[in-house]
């Protein structure tokens, strides 16, 4: 295991990582445009992902900073009690240890996600995928000159530049010792992360967010969130991809089609439930099964329910336990749906893509979990640790 490094020495890294980023920017870009070249798949949302272009590498040294400015989050007092015979028992936040993430298409997770995992104490074993190969070897050199300029071993961040069989064999019989992994990506990358993994994995990425117009909605404000939270960058797991609309609604139906001509004007598909198409005459959806799926795309669907009961139901049932918004003028109708929806994030009268860790103050995210162990929603810098008792005596027995 890894000796701790000071906090002093860790925000050291982390500041001249900053200032390699700031000085490598066209290498970087150059680096980013041969892997852009390389890729020749169909995926648009991932082709996204991964471009770096100056406004990303503006936010991974912004994220650095960030990171750099804020608090130690190990070594933090959780729980103090004096037993009775004198013993001193604290409990503590302690470093994970080895962190491993896999991701894919993303060079900016090997900035931020990187940072956040080093800042909190631990080891990080990178595996990116082939996609952003060289991207990758160019941050991850940068990470080793930052740690050498600091006098600090480079093995604090490695990359494994490993296909998918190697992946595999990795997950089920690590050559050394990992406490946590984070995958990062499509549900078929934590299946396979989740299906091999001999340690604890935290679950990240799947989205299938709802927003749910009640018959008391603003109207204007439903339109603006819908559409920024469909259109505004369809690629992240905090987008939408489903619309609840009441049915008792005042004239749903005007407000129905003015939606879907604003979303189709910005080439967005758009498919219906079975009240829906007949009104509006928009396709229909084959089957209910598609309410199950994120598209990552231009694409949506948009339903009918006739209660507060049903849509909190049918988004239980549904959604991926990321995120769901209601737009209402009622605050107890708002709080009803809030307080039982089952998601990690839940909205009034706001855009789901608010979702993540900068947004919410954390200055960054390692991930969003959609788990409920062991850190629900954007894992920030303060969430990536675990704990540890320190007893302090002189002697007692029990």
């Amino acid at each position: 295991m890894n000796t701790l490094l000071t906090i002093e020495k860790r925000n050291a890294v982390l500041t001249t990582m900053t200032a390699l980023l700031a000085q490598e920017r066209t290498a970087l870009k150059s680096s980013n445009q041969q892997d852009l070249a390389n890729y020749s798949g169909e995926d648009l949302a991932m082709e996204k992902r991964l471009l770096v272009d100056d406004a990303k590498i503006d936010s991974m040294i912004l994220s650095l900073q960030q990171l750099a400015s804020q608090e130690d989050p190990v070594g933090k007092i959780r729980f103090e009690f004096v037993h009775d015979n004198g013993l001193k028992i604290y409990n503590k936040t302690a470093a994970f240890g080895t962190i491993l993430i896999i991701y894919e298409s993303r060079p900016d997770v090997t900035v931020e996600a990187g940072g956040i995992a080093f800042k909190s104490g631990n080891k990080i074993l990178l595996k990116g995928g082939k996609e952003s190969l060289l991207s990758n070897q160019k941050i991850v050199s940068l990470w080793h000159q930052a740690l050498e300029n600091n006098g600090v071993a480079t093995d604090w961040v490695e990359y494994l530049n490993y296909d998918r069989a190697q992946t595999q064999a990795f997950l089920e019989k690590p050559t050394q010792k990992v406490d946590l992994i984070v995958p990062r990506g499509g549900e078929k990358l934590i299946e396979f992360t989740k299906k091999h993994a001999t340690c604890p994995v935290i679950v990240s990425g799947r989205g299938n967010n709802f927003v749910y117009v009640n018959a008391d909605a603003d109207l204007d404000k439903a339109m603006s969130v819908i559409i920024n939270a469909k259109t505004s960058n369809i690629s992240v797991c905090n987008a939408l991809d489903k619309v609840l609309i009441d049915i008792n609604l005042p004239n749903w139906e005007v407000f129905a089609n003015q939606l879907i001509r604003a979303l189709q004007e910005r080439k967005v598909t758009v498919l219906g439930d079975a009240t829906i198409a007949k009104t509006t005459h928009i396709p229909q959806i084959d089957s209910d099964e598609i309410w199950y799926e994120e598209f990552l795309d231009y694409k949506i669907v948009l339903g009918i329910v006739s209660s507060n009961q049903e849509a909190i139901a049918k988004i239980n049932k549904y959604c991926g336990g990321h995120s769901a918004a209601i737009i209402t003028e009622s605050e107890t109708t708002a709080q009803e749906f809030m307080d039982n929806v089952d998601a990690s994030s839940v909205y009034h009268n706001a855009s789901t893509r608010f979702t993540d860790g900068g947004q919410f103050g954390l200055g960054g995210e390692l991930a969003i979990s959609t788990d409920k162990l062991h850190q629900r929603g954007p894992i920030g810098l303060q969430h990536l640790v675990t704990n540890k008792w320190y007893i302090y005596g002189e002697g007692q027995i029990r």
